[in-house]
């Protein structure tokens, strides 16, 4: 049912969360559908069931609910990403939370995956989208090489960006490709790298 239905019966203030949402749902939604960001306003505001002018009123505009987009899918990730660290008690298990919540269903779709790829091509001109995509990019790398500080020392850094260049090489790899995400064999194959470079790295110490 449309939350606009309930008119009268639902206070103004508590509308703007809602239709937030439905206009970032909207533009992963579009965006996934025409493979790019040649979507406009209207039809974000017209499948999330309001007006263009509502839209423009919440966001500006379409960079800005684009990027309130990638702002909602990195909260997704984070949160999931949070929740699968705090039931792993060692190094390499934490390792494997982090890279198997990047591929996690809700994560490794075909929407939100038109939209990681149309995010790498905005943040060559966007500042606010290069400014999002450097944070997560930071993150991630520290999570990993605070993980695999314990296991490879002073390698940790190297393998962490090897680790999250085979992240994003399978988003790109998928864009690519018309089947759909496989996020569990995407998982086993950044962890079987992971398992190579980490028995790699205790070779050389040895």
């Amino acid at each position: 049912m449309n939350w606009e239905s309930f008119g009268g019966l639902m206070p103004k203030l508590g509308m703007e969360p809602i239709r937030r949402k439905a206009l970032v749902d909207a533009t992963i939604v579009e965006i996934g559908r025409a493979g790019s960001l040649d979507v406009t306003v209207s039809q974000i505001a017209k499948r999330a069931g309001m007006s263009s002018a509502l839209a423009h009123h919440y966001f500006g505009g379409k960079d800005q609910i684009f990027l309130a987009a990638m702002r909602h899918i990195l909260s997704v990730y984070g949160a999931q990403v949070r929740a699968a660290l705090v039931v792993s008690d060692t190094p390499r298990a934490r390792l494997e939370a982090i890279i198997r919540a990047s591929f996690e269903a809700g994560n490794f779709r075909n929407e939100v995956i038109s939209a990681w790829m149309n995010f790498y091509v905005q943040a060559q001109t966007s500042d606010g989208a290069k400014r999002l995509l450097n944070i997560y990019q930071t993150r991630l790398r520290s999570n990993l090489m605070h993980e695999l500080r314990p296991l490879i020392g002073e390698r940790a850094p190297d393998v962490a960006a090897n680790i999250a260049a085979l992240i994003d090489g399978h988003y790109i790899r998928h864009a690519l490709r018309n089947s759909m995400p496989d996020g569990r064999l995407a998982s086993e194959r950044v962890l079987g790298c992971l398992d190579m470079m980490l028995d790699g790295s205790k070779e050389q110490s040895a």
